[in-house]
Formats: structure tokens, sequence, C-alpha cells
């Protein structure tokens, strides 16, 4: 029988949760279980009710409004303004602008976190707006104004999701197990500076944020009805979002198509091509090579920048990073029905339950690169069957990522006056701590892989004095 874990932290104030798709359920029972907290103080704001059954159950206040430019501080404000003691905002939603819901929560002295950096409804499609407007590279900088426009230094955790969010931890678990693995004497590193030195130590060239997903669904798909995991608005917003990759000082030359930004911390690069039509080689260890989506993602961005090493201001050191995704195959055969309907969303969105698949896992982990051991995959591979052992109304997926989404609220409520925080800078060690029982198997494997391993007759094409170059990784 699977161990549930049983920490608590006991929170006085309002919890407030906008959206409550996919994973505002899965996480409202984890809440329950490791917040000790009046009931009647739980508020969820999602325009849709579907899910109302599901907080009801748990005694939480429902708000069937939609979260808009125009009323969120208002509708906020009314909860918050009504208590004297401390908010948490858990911002779960889409079409709800990150930026905004953070400024206004240090504003009140709330605690605020959510999984990803979104901007209000409309962004995506926008045709006023160049493609590199609209990437997560620009999101990330105009979110990261804050530190200088607004220093409060209420906590708001940003991004702290299974990924971006934990894959951030265990990129420097894996780290200290490589550097382990390869006899290099090392002091656990406690700075960025310390933990950019280790990696460039290691010789790391990069690191794939590497996910094949094998739950196999239980429902037939159909051309006009798109299934999938997690949220499909989300998944559809990073699909149709420009490639996008932290950039390494290793590579020789930019892909075709792929642009420098000329603003900013410069650790990525874009490619001028929706994300669903770049794919990648990549490696888990469950089915071994395979191709995948580069799927722009938050932390291809924040890892790399973490990571790199200065000296007199100049980059010395950089490595590439990128999300390389392989959904579930009814995912596939949706998003191909997207492709044949001109990029055009379906008409019926559908999240996978747990009681709606099969079998199957979620394998979800950091595949690092370029070091003296060649390839080290490191992190979770999770059931289906766990996930459902583990916590009500969760498949793998939604657990990994509602499991990191309470460990950063745990975090913050431990550490209240950090200002706005990226998971990169979080302590790694405690939230993995926190997050591990939910994780299913958690474990790292040595690979002899490469990507020129794998490439048939097109290895003519490409790049044999080193096999790690992103021209030998690109299909």
């Amino acid at each position: 029988m699977t161990q549930v874990p049983n920490y608590t932290e006991t929170w006085n104030g309002p919890i407030i949760i906008i959206g409550f798709g996919s994973i505002g359920k899965a996480i409202l029972p984890l809440i329950c279980r490791h917040l000790k907290f009046d009931t009647n103080k739980i508020f969820i704001i999602d325009p849709n009710d579907k899910n109302k059954e599901a907080s009801d159950k748990y005694g939480a206040t429902f708000l069937k409004k939609a979260i808009t430019e125009s009323n969120y501080k208002e509708i906020l404000g009314g909860i918050i303004h009504a208590d004297t003691n401390q908010s948490l905002i858990i911002n779960v939603s889409v079409d709800v602008a990150t930026k905004d819901i953070i400024r206004f929560a240090q504003e009140t002295n709330s605690l605020s976190i959510d999984t990803s950096i979104d901007p209000w409804a409309g962004f995506y499609f926008n045709d006023a707006l160049t493609l590199e407007e609209r990437s997560n590279y620009a999101l990330r900088e105009n979110l990261l104004e804050l530190r200088k426009s607004s220093p409060s230094r209420t906590t708001a955790v940003s991004c702290c999701g299974a990924n971006p969010g934990m894959v951030s931890w265990l990129v420097k678990q894996a780290l200290l197990n490589i550097a382990k693995d390869t006899g290099l004497s090392i002091t656990k590193p406690v700075t960025r500076e310390e933990w950019g030195s280790l990696m460039q130590r290691l010789n790391v060239k990069g690191i794939h944020i590497a996910e094949r997903d094998t739950q196999q669904s239980l429902i037939k798909t159909r051309p006009d009805c798109f299934l999938n995991t997690w949220s499909v608005e989300g998944f559809l917003f990073e699909s149709l979002q420009p490639a996008e990759l932290g950039w390494g000082t290793h590579e020789k030359q930019l892909p075709l198509n792929g642009i420098e930004h000329s603003y900013g911390c410069k650790s990525a690069i874009y490619i001028n091509t929706p994300a669903m039509g770049v794919h990648v080689q990549t490696w888990t260890p469950s089915t071994g090579n395979h191709h995948a989506f580069l799927v722009t993602h938050n932390e291809a961005i924040s890892i790399s920048d973490y990571f790199t090493v200065r000296s007199n201001d100049e980059v010395v050191y950089r490595p590439t990073c990128h999300y390389a995704y392989r959904p579930t195959d009814a995912t596939i055969v949706s998003l191909n029905e997207v492709i044949k309907n001109n990029y055009k969303p379906l008409k019926e969105m559908h999240v996978l339950e747990s009681d709606e698949i099969k079998s199957g896992m979620d394998e979800l982990g950091v595949l690092i690169y370029g070091h003296a051991k060649n390839a080290y995959w490191y992190g979770s591979q999770l059931s289906i069957e766990e996930a459902r052992e583990l916590a009500p109304h969760q498949n793998a997926t939604g657990l990994q990522v509602a499991s990191a989404l309470v460990a950063g609220i745990i975090w913050a409520i431990r550490h209240p006056e950090e200002g706005l925080v990226e998971v990169d800078e979080m302590d790694f060690e405690e939230c993995n701590e926190l997050q591990k029982p939910y994780l299913g198997r958690v474990s790292g494997y040595y690979t002899d892989w490469n990507p020129l391993k794998s490439l048939g007759s097109d290895r003519i094409l490409k790049d044999d004095s080193d096999p790690w170059q992103f021209t030998n990784i690109r299909v």
C-alpha cells in the first residue's frame, strides 16, 4: 500500500483558489490534507461550475465568476479585506494575468503562488503581437520587472507546478548525484553562482525536461474532442506559442528559423515556428530514445538563466535547456486534428479523469547530458494506479503538478517574506522532501544514448564532432 504523507501547517486566513479545472480540483483535497484551516475561509473562483460538486464536498465557497482585468481587485479584495488574517492566493487558471495578480497580492500582503506565467484572455491569439511578444521569454521578463518596480518582501512563488516547478528541484539533486558518481569532490552549493560553477565543472552541455506520458485513455478519440491528461487550454496555448529553449554556450550555430532576443537576460532563443511543429529526440528510462515535441515552457528559460556563469559581466558558460514532451497517444491524435483544423481549437476539450484511464504512467524528469558519464535521467515514474491510491481526483500527471504546488504552498507559508521567487531559487531539498511521497518511483538512470546513435540516414546532415549539438537533437 502506498504511504500517504501526513505533514501539516496551520493557516488562519482566507485561501483563494482562482480556477477550478483539472489542477484546481486536484489541489483542493491536498490542501485540506496538509493545511489546518477554517473551511469557511476557502474560496474557489471559476466561471465554469462543472466541478462544483467536488468543491462542495470540502466545504468551499464557490463563486461562479470570471476573473478579468476590470474586476480582479474588487473580487479578490472583497475576500481579502473581510478578514484580518493574511490571505493565500493560489492561481491555477488560464486567461488571468499572473503579473497583475502577484502585484495585487503583494500590495495586500497576501501570499501567492501559481503554476505558470499567464496573460489576460486574447493574448495568445492577438495577431497584432509578434511571435516574440507572445513568447514565454517575454512573459517572464515582464513579470521579473516587478522586482524593481514593486519590490515587496511578501512571498510570491512563480511557476510552481511539475514543470515548470518540480523539475528545477530535480536538476539540483541530479547534479549532486552526478558529482558523487564521477568522483568530483564538492561542497554542496548554496548560491546560484556556486550552482552554475558546479554545472560548468561537470561539463554539462544541456538538459532535457524529458517527459513521456503512457497513460492509456478508455475514451475513444474523435475529431471534435481534444483529449489530454492536464489542461487542454494550457497545452494548446503552449503548442501555438513559438518553440523556445535556453541556449547553451557549447552550441555552434542557431537552428533553422532560430532567433536571439535583444533584451533581458538573453538566456534563451525562440524558433519562428509554433511549438507543436518542432520535434526533437530525447530519452526516458521506460521507452528509451523517442521523438517528442519541443513545447515552450518557462523552466527552459529560467534554468538556463539560473545556471549561467559570468566573468566580468561576460557569459562564459550556460547550458542548453528545453522541454521534450511526448504526450499520450490520444493527445497526439488530438494534436493532429488541431493541425488539420488549421490550428484552431476543437469544439470540445476534455481532461481525462482517473477512472477514464486504463493503465500507464507519467515519466517526468531531467535528462542531463554532456558530462563524464554521458547522460543521466533523474525523475518521477508515477503510475495511474499509484496516483489513485495517493489522492482523489488525480491522474498521474495531475498529481505530479498538484503535489509540487502543495510543496510550494508549504514553503511559502514557512518563508513568508522572500518577495517574488522563481522555483530555481527555493530550497530544493525542503521542497523535494515535501513532494517526493507523491511521485511514485524517484530514480536516476545513466544511459549511453546520444542523438547521433538514432539518426540513421539523416546523420550526414548533422554534426559528428559533438553529438549534443541541438542540430543533432532536432528532428
